[in-house]
């Protein structure tokens, strides 16, 4: 089941300077309140991946496209006021609109 992140790891993503693209990936996610499991499901690739990529770690360069995609994607939305997601089952459905099938 998807959550929100935990204590410990926003504490260690707001102390984390880097302008890296999985750090801002990881900065957007949290603010828009899309879970790490809905992100993974989003850009096909595992939660850990995605949490890897949230700390600074390495990426694909075929992964990059669609992460800068998905950020795009999400910064808009929140600037547009669609997210923050209210709550999980929002997130999940909202994720589902953005990759056009169910989860």
């Amino acid at each position: 089941m998807a959550r929100f992140y935990g204590d410990k790891f926003l504490r260690e993503l707001s102390a984390n300077k880097s302008t890296h693209l999985g750090v801002q990936l990881g900065r957007a996610c949290v603010a828009a309140c899309i879970p790490a499991t809905y992100v993974a499901i989003a850009l096909d690739s595992s939660r850990m991946t995605v949490y890897s990529w949230f700390r600074g770690g390495g990426m694909r360069e075929d992964k990059r496209k669609m992460v800068e995609a998905f950020l795009t994607i999400l910064s808009t939305d929140t600037a547009e006021g669609v997210l923050p997601a209210s709550s999980v089952k929002a997130a999940k459905k909202y994720i589902e609109g953005v990759i056009g099938r169910l989860i």
